[in-house]
């Protein structure tokens, strides 16, 4: 199948799952009103890669079907660069402000594919090519994947890993004539609403004893057994007036509960194999991914800086400070483009073929942009100052009607309006 459309993908999300949002079962995340802006605009993104098919599709390599760039393994400096600009352009549909469209999946899984060497060790070689084999199920079928990562937190003194005996944290329970059973609960399974299918794989080492922790594995988002409790809903109406960003760009957060979920044996990675789980994400992983995260922070910082520099135009703030202000902004999204091309230039290969961008000029922006994106927060409310709080509403602008807003005389997003406290603008990374 080749790289799915913004319907095809919609059709996928109408499948059973079950989704509980603001202690709401949802039946239908397509149209729910609490969804339904970012299942649309996610839509969008799918419909991107054939509006823009020279940036963002490929041939897959054994088929010849044309593949999302972000699924690709890069083999050399030259693919990193052509994956560059598909991931540049999913990143710009949303400002940068969706953290976890799907080609951040997809980039991390082609990383794993292509590092079977590292998946392999410590006796872990038939998960590894499963592994593989998942990759290009994944690649083929355009599949839109969600992750589970971080442990619930019950007691922290007990660490950030669980330890032997946790009842709650995901661990194996049975073996399967088919695969295994797992239970117990993971967090923060962003884009879950949205997608067909969940990864679990390793985050924080695991202690010594807690080899039934230690799991690596892909299941659909149908599976018996799969529960989602979602975040508070901040999704606002779709009105591209009055909520330009969060009627549409709240991609959700959930906390996970497998309840006896059987996981079949081809889905599976890594199966209580502690030594595996410890290893294979210490070398290419973090190069890899944060290609496509810094990617989406240089973009949501170059939006900041156009959003200020609009924002000002609008009330004619040409008073130094406002311009020293805006400057700042600039600056972290040079300093942001400056690393993303150091860390491209001076790409390497790794044994398996893989190649990734050097890692330390990455390094130095996941330390820096957690104080950069809340020092632009605090420079857009200096300018705009008290007008965040009076931008007036589509239905004030058309003279008290609700039914029949005047036509907006602009097109796309309006600055002045997208300043207003209500634009979903995040502080995170």
């Amino acid at each position: 199948m080749p790289a799915r459309t913004g319907e095809q993908f919609l059709k996928g999300l109408r499948g059973p799952r079950a989704v509980w949002v603001d202690g709401e079962r949802v039946s239908d995340v397509v149209d729910h009103p609490k969804l339904r802006g970012a299942a649309h605009a996610l839509a969008e993104v799918y419909d991107l890669q054939h509006t823009h098919a020279a940036t963002c599709l490929m041939p897959d390599p054994e088929t010849g079907e044309p593949i999302g760039v972000s699924h690709m393994i890069p083999r050399s400096r030259e693919d990193l660069l052509r994956r560059h600009k598909a991931l540049r352009e999913a990143a710009e549909y949303s400002v940068g402000l969706m953290g976890r469209t799907p080609d951040y999946m997809n980039v991390t899984y082609a990383g794993f594919a292509g590092r079977p060497d590292e998946w392999g060790t410590h006796g872990n070689e038939a998960g590894a090519e499963r592994l593989v084999a998942y990759q290009k199920f994944l690649r083929r079928g355009d599949i839109s994947l969600t992750h589970t990562i971080v442990q619930p937190t019950v007691d922290k003194s007990m660490g950030d890993a669980p330890g032997p005996g946790n009842v709650h944290a995901l661990r194996k329970v049975a073996d399967t004539e088919h695969g295994i059973v797992v239970r117990g609960a993971r967090v923060l399974s962003t884009l879950a609403p949205f997608a067909d299918e969940i990864a679990v794989y390793p985050a924080a080492p695991m202690p010594e004893g807690a080899d039934a922790y230690a799991l690596s594995f892909c299941v659909p988002m149908s599976v018996p057994g799969l529960k989602f409790l979602c975040r508070d809903s901040v999704s606002a109406p779709d009105n591209r007036f009055d909520h330009p960003l969060s009627g549409r760009f709240d991609e959700q957060d959930a906390f996970v509960i497998f309840d006896d979920v059987e996981v079949p044996r081809d889905r599976v990675f890594i199966d209580a194999n502690r030594a595996a789980y410890n290893t294979v994400m210490t070398t290419s992983w973090p190069a890899n991914i944060m290609q496509q995260t810094m990617i989406r922070a240089w973009t949501k910082l170059d939006f900041a800086w156009g959003l200020a520099l609009r924002m000002a135009a609008a009330i004619n703030a040409a008073d130094p400070e406002t311009m020293r202000l805006i400057g700042e902004i600039w600056s972290y999204a040079e300093f942001t483009r400056a690393a993303i091309v150091a860390a491209e230039s001076e790409a390497r290969e790794w044994p398996s073929g893989l190649w990734t961008a050097d890692i330390r000029p990455l390094h130095a922006l996941r330390a820096t942009l957690p104080l950069w994106m809340p020092r632009v927060n605090d420079v857009l409310r200096q300018i705009g100052s008290h007008n965040l709080l009076a931008a007036p509403m589509s239905a004030q602008l058309a003279g008290g009607s609700t039914s029949r807003p005047r036509r907006a005389t602009w097109r796309g997003t309006c600055p002045s309006r997208i300043a207003a406290a209500r634009t979903g603008w995040s502080t995170g990374s």
